[in-house]
Formats: structure tokens, sequence, C-alpha cells
């Protein structure tokens, strides 16, 4: 019985029959590239790049959404003071801090806010 199937396909047939299936996988590994691993390096070195430039003074967000303000950076870990008590500084890893808003940028924000409730 195995010889009649054998027999049947022509030997150039099986040869081809893996070009294709080799083609498809080629084709779907580029896809799984450029839809998951390219974009996930690029949101990786962008958030590098974020905890990089991080400077005292600066508001951050943490992964668990508390806000607070940087009070002392080292190399793998900052204190963030959260809430108008002074006395709630909590050192942390870089990479629980989720975004980042530069001091300045919070200064020019605050003024564009006072101005609105002004108008009302």
């Amino acid at each position: 019985m195995m010889n009649l199937l054998t027999e049947a396909a022509p030997a150039g047939a099986a040869g081809g029959g893996m070009m294709l299936m080799l083609v498809y996988i080629l084709i779907i590994g580029g896809a799984m590239y450029f839809f998951a691993i390219r974009p996930q390096k690029k949101e990786q070195k962008r958030m590098a790049a974020l905890l990089a430039s991080m400077e005292v003074g600066d508001v951050v967000v943490t992964t668990s959404g508390f806000y607070g303000i940087v009070i002392s950076i080292q190399d793998d870990d900052c204190i963030v003071e959260f809430g108008n008590n002074k006395n709630c500084r909590i050192p942390m890893r870089k990479a629980a801090i989720a975004e980042v808003e530069k001091q300045s940028e919070a200064v020019e924000a605050a003024p564009e806010k006072t101005e609105n409730k002004k108008e009302k």
C-alpha cells in the first residue's frame, strides 16, 4: 500500500511543496517581525531615552498610577515624593515609571489652566 502512494506522486512535486511551505514560513516570520517585534523594540528605545532624560523636579506617573515629583536619581533607582506631604518619599526603580513630564512643561501648563479658570 505504501508503494502505491509513493509511486503515485512524482518526485519533483514533493520538492515544490517544500519550497512553497518555506516561502509561507518566511512570509509569516517577516509579518511577525514587522507587526510585533519591531514596534516593541521601538517602544523600548523610547522608554529608555525617556528615563535617561529624567531629571530632578520632573513630574512622573508610576506604573501603578501614582503621580509624584522626582527628588533624587541614582543609577537604576530614584526617590519620588508623592502628594503635598513632604514625608512621603518612596525609593523606586526607574523601570516602575510609566510617564515623565518635564519640569518646564509642567510650569507652562499651569498658567494655561489658571487663565481658563479666570475666563469662566
